[in-house]
């Protein structure tokens, strides 16, 4: 079993490497001179394998130089992302312009599309910066008066790590605080996966002014980088902890499904377990929008899920749209159930986003 995540690193890199070679051709073919392509295949070569390194390496090490390899190294893979398409872009035309006939300017149509792919990637990485604020109203039946009107803040996907580190935390802080909500949601992968110090990092959310609380459930990104410390080291800090619980609050039933009991066998045993009032309103915390018919069965009213960002680049976008479906973001219905699923506010891979958007959610109980 311990040769599997060795296996998928072995695999991600060979395609990694593939798309880079690929890329380099079609540039050299396009615009290049033939004495410079040794140099560029080797460079490309080196490149491919330098995001699988440093993801290796973040998962060991916190220092700086390892979080600047990291950063330096998901930032590439996003410009990458986008000079592969640049490359089929050129290939595509040109075999368009071959088939009719038409004179084509090759060195020029590879400076367009190379061209276009850096600036959609500078783009991406400012639209990432930016934090939108959704307001979202949500009518829930039995709704107790208490929570009419009440305002819940969804921070989702925040993955706090060598990218997003504790300065990103007190800006959500201090966004949160700014929103005024009554209580605060953060359905899983509020951390990266990699390594960091969990209570400095996630300190600055300790701050955050709800009265009702903070309430936390895990993601998978958490359980790749040790749940049970983050649950520890999140609990010192007053945050509270949903680990396969239910907890009334002034008439609110507030449920957690861990991501690790995400399986259909233990979600069953946990959704019994909570033995809902179907008299009163319940918001479920789990971090992937799935296993919807047995949510529902539940009687669960609201789920509040992350996990997909939106797709957060393109052509990943249309990928978790395919898988699922119109609960890939936003408010929408399954049966009796509603499903918010967040799109994330922070970014995982490429700190960029095209297609998608950075966000914070305000829930409105009505």
């Amino acid at each position: 079993m311990k040769s599997w995540p060795l296996l998928g690193v072995a695999v991600v890199a060979a395609i990694l490497l593939l798309a880079h070679e690929f890329v380099g051709w079609v540039w050299l073919s396009f615009a290049g001179t033939p004495h410079s392509s040794s140099v560029l295949y080797i460079a490309l070569a080196i490149a491919a394998l330098s995001f699988p390194l440093a993801a290796l390496g973040a998962h060991g090490s916190l220092h700086p130089v390892t979080r600047a390899f990291y950063f330096v190294a998901s930032l590439w893979l996003g410009f990458v992302n986008f000079f592969f398409w640049a490359a089929l872009g050129c290939i595509v035309t040109a075999g368009f312009a071959h088939l009719l006939h038409v004179p084509l300017h090759r060195p020029l149509l590879a400076e367009l599309f190379y061209g276009a792919a850096i600036l959609i990637s500078l783009a991406g990485l400012l639209n990432a910066q930016r934090i939108h604020v959704r307001q979202v109203i949500v009518k829930l039946e039995h709704l107790p008066e208490t929570w009419r009107g009440r305002r819940a803040l969804l921070l989702s996907d925040v993955h706090l790590g060598h990218i997003n580190g504790p300065r990103f935390a007190r800006r959500l802080a201090k966004l949160a605080n700014q929103l005024e909500p009554a209580i605060v949601f953060l359905p899983g992968d509020l951390f990266d996966g990699v390594k960091v110090d969990p209570a400095r990092w996630a300190a600055p959310l300790a701050r955050i002014k709800a009265h009702l609380g903070v309430y936390f459930s895990t993601g998978n990104h958490d359980v790749y980088g040790g749940a049970e410390a983050y649950r520890r080291a999140l609990g010192l800090l007053g945050i509270r902890v949903l680990d396969n619980e239910c907890r009334t609050v002034e008439g609110m039933q507030i449920a957690a499904i861990s991501y690790d009991a995400n399986f259909p066998i233990q979600m069953q045993k946990m959704l019994d377990g909570f033995a809902l009032d179907h008299a009163k309103p319940s918001i479920l915390l789990s971090h992937v929008p799935n296993r919807l018919p047995q949510i529902e069965q539940a009687g669960v009213s609201l789920l509040l899920s992350g996990h997909t960002h939106g797709g957060q680049i393109v052509p990943f976008t249309w990928i978790t749209r395919r898988i699922f479906g119109r609960h890939t973001s936003g408010l929408s219905r399954f049966g009796s159930l509603q499903v918010y699923t967040s799109t994330g506010v922070g970014t995982w891979g490429p700190p960029m986003r095209i297609g998608s958007s950075s966000e914070v959610v305000m829930l409105h109980f009505v």
